[in-house]
């Protein structure tokens, strides 16, 4: 005989009330809004990745440069053996290689730089495969006055260049003189009082 609501296996009757299931308990507001913020800061830290694709650029750009220059000091050689003559044009070509050789320079610097900056450090477990002191980047400040000192020595040899190889009047070079002065000027104190952190 059965004692009140339940039968004798302790189960209830199949037309008693049964309480219906809670629904599961929703996380705090904050707690989602947390998580997305995290999820969204992982993605914008992964986000640093696509610099990747600027610094292959500059040191291909770089080696360009380089094969460049090295091409058109093969040539040079070639046309001197054949015309030994010592001209303004055979001095020029130094410079020429030289140009070509500090923006290769100037390229790779800067890519470095951005990787340094945006990816990891270059620290090679071999000492002897350490990027040199100086071309360690710490901050943004450190990569403009590489990439500003390089840009004053290419612009500097590129007037001297240009001076040798003009054939105009003096006065047309002593305007490009005086505006290449310009921009080194400029350059200079950009990089003197134009620090980031405000120190000088």
């Amino acid at each position: 005989m059965a004692d009140g609501p339940r039968e004798r296996d302790g189960a209830y009757p199949a037309d008693a009330p049964r309480a219906e299931a809670l629904p599961a308990e929703a996380p705090p507001v904050g707690n989602r809004t947390s998580q997305l913020a995290d999820r969204f800061e992982r993605a914008l830290s992964l986000s640093r990745l696509v610099v990747i694709i600027p610094v292959i650029v500059l040191l291909l750009s770089a080696v360009a440069s380089f094969a460049y220059g090295t091409e058109v000091f093969v040539r040079t050689v070639r046309s001197l053996v054949v015309s030994p003559q010592l001209t303004s044009h055979n001095l020029g070509f130094l410079l020429l290689l030289t140009d070509l050789f500090l923006v290769g320079a100037t390229l790779m610097i800067a890519g470095f730089g951005l990787y340094e900056l945006f990816i990891t450090r270059i620290d090679a477990p071999d000492p002897g495969k350490r990027l040199p002191g100086w071309l360690r980047m710490h901050d943004l400040n450190d990569l403009k006055a590489r990439v500003i000192s390089m840009i004053i020595l290419v612009a500097a040899v590129t007037f001297t260049d240009v001076a040798v190889e003009s054939k105009g009047s003096g006065l047309d070079t002593f305007y490009l003189g005086a505006a290449v002065a310009v921009v080194i000027a400029a350059l200079t104190a950009f990089l003197r009082y134009g620090r980031m952190d405000g120190e000088a």
